[in-house]
C-alpha cells in the first residue's frame, strides 16, 4: 500500500509540475473538436468529451505499463 501512495504521489507532483511549465502551450487542449460549449448571456455549460477520452487513453496505457513492469 506504501507503493502505491508514493507512486500516485509521485505522479500527481509531476502532472503538477508539467501544468505548471507547460500550461500555456496546451492551451488547445479543451477546446477539441467534440468538446461541447454553451454559452449564453448568464449562462454556460462545458462537456469537453474529446478531452476526457483523450486522457481515458493516455492514463490506461500509463496505468497497464506500470502494472506490467511493478507487479
Amino acid at each position: 500500500m506504501g507503493k502505491i501512495l508514493i507512486t500516485t504521489g509521485l505522479c500527481i507532483v509531476a502532472v503538477g509540475i508539467i501544468i505548471y511549465l507547460f500550461g500555456d502551450k496546451v492551451g488547445w487542449f479543451g477546446n477539441l473538436f467534440g468538446d461541447i460549449k454553451i454559452v449564453k448571456s448568464n449562462f454556460g455549460v462545458y462537456f469537453p468529451i474529446t478531452s476526457m477520452i483523450i486522457i481515458s487513453i493516455v492514463l490506461t496505457l500509463i496505468l497497464n505499463f506500470f502494472s506490467r513492469f511493478f507487479q
